[in-house]
């Protein structure tokens, strides 16, 4: 998703629906999809329920690349980002972003310093 393309919401015929807990949810293959227990890409509203949906804000590698880590500090490396490459950013904490490389790429966590804000 570019920083221009608009930000694909949940179907709104679910809007106002009632959901039933039918059971275990499904496990997620990690690093693919932009949910975890507390947090999702807004997009998931309505697939999956957690306490809070995140609007995606659009960032870029800087130059000298970033490594996407499965978790912060030290994880294992899921992909190296190269200088340029879109970021878009759920979550920044303790000098960690997690969030998902470009649409539909990997989901992990880059180092804060690593990124700066898509210029519109």
């Amino acid at each position: 998703m570019s920083a221009a393309d608009p930000i694909q919401f949940a179907d709104p015929s679910v809007v106002g629906a009632s959901f039933s807990l039918t059971g275990p949810s499904p496990v997620l293959a990690a690093g693919h999809v932009a949910v975890r227990g507390d947090l999702a890409h807004i997009a998931m509203a309505g697939k999956w329920f957690v306490p809070h949906y995140a609007v995606p804000m659009p960032h870029v590698v800087r130059a000298g690349g970033a490594s996407l880590l499965m978790a912060a500090s030290g994880a294992e490396v899921l992909e190296n980002l190269a200088a340029g490459a879109q970021f878009d950013v759920l979550e920044v904490s303790g000098g960690w972003c997690w969030g998902q490389a470009g649409e539909g790429g990997f989901v992990g966590y880059v180092a804060a310093d690593k990124l700066e804000v898509l210029a519109s």
